[in-house]
């Protein structure tokens, strides 16, 4: 796996954030207060696959710390330069 992000968690946050309040406004989801975190970030993870946002990781290696990273990564790329987590 690629070696970890720095703020790793904070920029998988706010990639949650940014994808779930998108699907949200979308209309194409709603959750419920029961749902598991892990269930919203493997959503995220298919939603930005279905937008062609992000390119699948390969069939047999979606495990859920793999997915964090590649959402993580997804969000530094959608973060202006400078940005404190960058």
């Amino acid at each position: 796996m690629a070696r970890k992000l720095k703020n790793e968690k904070e920029l998988l946050r706010l990639a949650l954030d940014k994808v779930l309040a998108d699907a949200v406004a979308r209309g194409i989801v709603e959750f419920e207060p029961t749902d598991s975190h892990d269930l919203k970030i493997q959503y995220a993870y298919r939603l930005l696959i279905h937008d062609k946002a992000i390119v699948a990781l390969p069939k047999g290696q979606e495990t859920m710390p793999k997915i964090r990273h590649r959402l993580a990564m997804w969000m530094t790329h959608n973060l202006p330069e400078g940005h404190e987590l960058l």
